[in-house]
């Protein structure tokens, strides 16, 4: 049996994706993400943003762009998904229609914005199931933002959606609905990290995401020129809060978010060296360097594995015998 059947018989298989989500609004951007992402591999997914990239009045033409991009040869790792308006929005149901119509097959999720409930989630998937059939598609992939009080109050709801696959929090918004009683330096850091408030939403979503095998995505660095910051935000997320995945909103923050956010080659070494043991056991209990291992670490390192082949980190050749 492959290790993750043996790991995994009573428990959740967890979605893997790239640790890096990089947005982009623009033309000019989506095809510098493009070429970007052509040239790293894919280390990094793209959202395009049909919500705060598309000017008033141009919505239609926004949708045409992205649809018409995510059919174009400059997707040939078919890792971009695309952010839609809000089911609130007169365009909700245009985007879908519009980027499925022209390419559903090589559209790889779509996020859904300012949601309140899991029955307003399951609605909007419907829908987008329905659309996605006629256009050839499948089970569509669903990210959800979670940026208001009530989507809060609903997470594990939310998570608990087959089709939603990730979970990403949206601090700027959530702050701001507070009305003033969270300060504004709690949407960037340090503040983001100590403030009460903040860190609870952000330790629900991901609490929520880990127990229903979903990915959380943490919100965004809005520094920008300063890589260290973005770095120290991405380990800290991953570290402190148990984010797997995280908003980028510059192609400069995308190698900082990547490095900080994937396995360690010491911790790699240590995976294969327990795995291996493991195995040679017929994965029953083990003791390496004096240390107590059974299955419940076996899956930790396996997915520690799992998540520097995401990341094309460098393995071991036997570290291929697991994956």
């Amino acid at each position: 049996m492959h290790p993750s059947q043996v790991l995994f018989q009573d428990q959740i298989s967890p979605v893997f994706l790239p640790v890096c989500d990089h947005y982009a609004g623009s033309e000019k951007l989506m095809h510098k993400s493009m070429a970007l992402q052509n040239e790293l591999g894919a280390i990094f997914d793209i959202t395009f943003d049909c919500e705060d990239g598309a000017a008033a009045g141009s919505e239609a033409a926004h949708a045409n762009l992205v649809g018409k991009l995510l059919a174009s040869e400059e997707n040939r790792l078919q890792r971009i998904g695309a952010r839609i308006h809000d089911i609130h929005s007169d365009f909700f149901e245009q985007d879908i229609e519009i980027i499925l119509s022209a390419a559903a097959s090589k559209l790889s999720y779509l996020v859904i914005p300012k949601v309140d409930s899991a029955e307003q989630i399951s609605a909007a998937i419907e829908h987008i199931n329905v659309v996605a059939k006629k256009y050839g598609r499948e089970q569509l992939p669903v990210h959800v933002l979670i940026e208001t009080h009530n989507a809060l109050a609903n997470v594990d709801q939310i998570a608990a959606l087959p089709q939603v696959e990730c979970l990403s929090f949206g601090v700027m918004d959530f702050v701001s609905s507070h009305y003033g009683a969270i300060p504004s330096n709690a949407m960037r850091s340090p503040g983001q990290f100590s403030h009460p408030l903040v860190m609870r939403a952000k330790l629900e979503i991901a609490a929520a995401c880990h127990r229903y095998g979903k990915t959380p995505s943490h919100n965004v660095t809005t520094e920008i020129k300063d890589t260290a910051i973005v770095a120290g935000d991405a380990t800290r997320a991953i570290l402190e809060c148990g984010y797997t995945r995280m908003w980028s909103i510059h192609p400069d923050q995308i190698k900082p978010i990547v490095k900080a956010m994937s396995p360690r080659s010491s911790e790699i070494n240590e995976a294969v060296t327990i795995l291996s043991t493991a195995q040679q056991e017929q994965w029953g209990p083990i003791q390496v360097n004096g240390r107590l291992h059974d299955r419940a670490s076996y899956r930790y390192y396996w997915m520690l594995l799992k998540k520097a082949q995401m990341s094309q980190v460098t393995l071991p050749e036997n570290a291929q015998n697991f994956l």
